[in-house]
């Protein structure tokens, strides 16, 4: 039954879908290789094609550099109805070919809560939506949320109803920055007030005459600031106190940006070209390469220099270009907003609550030019582009997508060949060109940048990463269904995980690929042969890894078995013991002959209805 219900797929998978698979090659050399990614546009944002190598000057640290590989990437798209949908997929059966013509680049929305107040996260949630109303087929998107930890929310899918559906569900406030939520902004005008009226100095402080400011003689130990100098009144103290809790959550908010943008930039090492990371968010407390004034800010409150170097460094190696998007929208002044008090309102007015007033203002208008500076530095130096002062975020959305669709990858060796870990600046050009250059523009020069590839002993297994977006470069229909009938009980686990406990569900994976996708070298007599990996890794909705299993198939065809593999394709059979919860199997393909891979996650939720339709990532 499975073959017959193959053999529309493969029908359909016969189209030219080589389009697809113009990635970036590994560099498998022993030389140290910069990989530039460089977005060509004119002043309207539309792309610059059709470029060619010799149209380019790069140089670093000023000297100029002999690109070695150069290819452009485009976005592409098709009128609708170009493409024929897809066969409907029998129940259980799924297929790794694209429904659309899929970009070299891949795109991930970031929606920090953590910096951002609660009102505006709501906003931008939104804003994401009726961007994903019209998003274009083929768009391959994943979906991170940070709030309180970092969450995985959606791996990469061209699915746009269903990101749609896991947006809705990202309610959660998380923790949002200082001064920014109507609390914290009331907490500020309340202490504005205490500190505008006549406050009495500390029991045990010094007044300008010289006397106690306690009437009884008291130490006022439990009212002045421990750390404060002598003469410090209790307004003074409370302020102090304030500041110091608010400088500790900045920090802490720094920490925890830091590490996240770690582990997305880990998270995306695996995926091949341009990665496009699309950074919702009200503040972006974190510089990827900091000036010489942000590294000593940095070292003043305690972040380490070396946690800043390590997230440009995976940044760098995993090609991320960061497009931020701020979330709070128009920069309006603080002093005029329906959330903010006139200065007037404050108990006991004077000229110093309306010199407060003014300085409110001030340090707003200091603190949008900081946010702007912030956003323009993380997009110069990873190749993106920074979008601010707008409240259409959904169109800030489809302009940064568009943006980072069409590129250019320069590929060349530095003539400095030490990896001494100092910043190499990088310069690219198109002489006699008024067009715009978008690229990162450095690199530390550290051992962890080396392109050296080492073999890998199961090619699939760093593949097979929860979330990951299809390979497409093999093509292939799985089915996935509960074996029957049921192994029995005390019966050895199917996988290799010997931690698996609990009821579990044995599935049985049938795989059947496209024969020309697989190198079957003929023999003299007749028969041809090959040599293929088969892997699955199951995965709980944590993301935790709860069973895998893999097999290497070799291949020896004779010539009837090699004439019925090119009507239906190549079969493989697996099977794997899995908890009896909601759990993604990942599966895939990878031929040892060429390198090519097949990739596909399927969800599996026991006990619901299991009549499925097949979609590709």
């Amino acid at each position: 039954m499975f073959f017959c219900a193959a053999a529309p797929l493969c029908a359909q998978a016969a189209a030219d879908q080589s389009a697809n698979q113009n990635q970036t090659p590994t560099l498998r050399t022993n030389a140290r290789a910069v990989v530039v990614d460089v977005v060509v546009t004119k002043g309207n944002d539309e792309p610059v094609t059709a470029l060619r190598k010799q149209d380019f000057t790069v140089l670093e640290d000023g000297k100029p550099v002999t690109v070695d590989y150069f290819e452009e990437h485009t976005a592409r798209t098709l009128p609708p109805g170009a493409i024929p949908p897809l066969p409907k997929m029998p129940p259980n059966v799924y297929t790794n070919v694209p429904s659309a013509p899929e970009s070299d680049a891949v795109n991930v929305l970031l929606l920090d809560s953590l910096n951002t107040p609660p009102q505006f996260s709501a906003y931008a949630r939104n804003e994401i939506l009726g961007y994903l109303k019209n998003v274009k087929p083929g768009t391959r998107l994943a979906i991170v949320a940070l709030n309180d930890k970092l969450n995985f929310v959606q791996g990469f899918t061209t699915d746009a109803a269903l990101l749609r559906e896991v947006v809705l569900k990202q309610t959660a406030p998380g923790i949002s920055s200082s001064l920014v939520t109507k609390n914290e902004t009331a907490g500020e005008q309340e202490l504005e007030s205490f500190l505008n009226a006549d406050a009495p100095s500390a029991p045990g402080a010094t007044t300008a005459s010289g006397s106690s400011g306690s009437a009884n003689g008291a130490s006022g130990a439990g009212w002045a600031n421990p750390g404060a100098p002598m003469g410090t009144t209790a307004a003074e103290a409370v302020a102090a106190a304030f500041a110091n809790y608010q400088n500790y959550k900045s920090v802490q908010r720094t920490r925890m940006t830091l590490e996240a943008v770690c582990d997305i930039a880990r998270y995306l090492a695996a995926v091949p070209g341009r990665k496009n990371l699309i950074w919702f968010a009200g503040g972006f407390p974190v510089a990827i390469f900091p000036k010489f004034d942000q590294r000593m800010d940095d070292e003043d409150n305690g972040i380490m220099l070396r946690q800043v170097r390590k997230a440009a460094d995976l940044l760098t190696k995993a090609r991320v270009a960061v497009y931020p998007v701020y979330a709070n929208g128009m920069m309006n002044d603080d002093i005029v907003s329906a959330d903010n008090r006139s200065p007037s309102s404050a108990p006991n007015p004077s000229r110093m609550a309306s010199m407060a007033g003014m300085d409110n203002n001030t340090a707003s208008n200091d603190d949008r030019a900081g946010q702007i500076a912030a956003m323009n530095q993380i997009a110069s130096d990873t190749g993106g582009k920074a979008f601010y002062n707008t409240n259409d975020l959904n169109a800030a959305t489809t302009r940064a997508i568009n943006d980072g669709s069409h590129y250019y990858t320069l590929v060349y060796t530095p003539t400095n060949k030490k990896m001494d870990g100092k910043y190499r600046r990088i310069d690219v050009k198109v002489p006699e060109s008024h067009d715009n250059l978008a690229y990162r523009r450095g690199y530390n020069a550290d051992d962890t940048l080396a392109q050296d590839v080492k073999p890998e002993p199961d090619p699939l297994r760093p593949l097979l990463m929860r979330g990951l977006p299809s390979a497409t470069q093999l093509i292939y229909g799985v089915r996935v269904e509960p074996l029957s009938p049921q192994p029995p009980l005390g019966a050895t686990r199917a996988g290799k995980n010997p931690k698996l406990t609990g009821p579990t569900t044995r599935y049985a994976v049938d795989f059947m690929i496209r024969w020309t996708d697989v190198r079957l070298d003929a023999a003299d007599d007749g028969t041809h042969t090959g040599k293929m990996q088969i892997g699955l890794m199951a995965y709980d909705r944590d993301g935790n890894a709860v069973n895998w299993v893999g097999a290497t198939q070799g291949m020896a065809l004779k010539p009837e078995v090699y004439a019925a593999i090119q009507k239906f394709g190549v079969p493989a059979h697996m099977e794997i013991d899995l908890p009896n919860t909601d759990v993604y199997l990942e599966t895939g393909v990878y031929d040892w002959s060429t390198g090519k891979t097949g990739t596909l996650e399927i969800p599996l939720h026991p006990g619901a209805n299991t009549t499925q339709t097949a979609k590709a990532n």
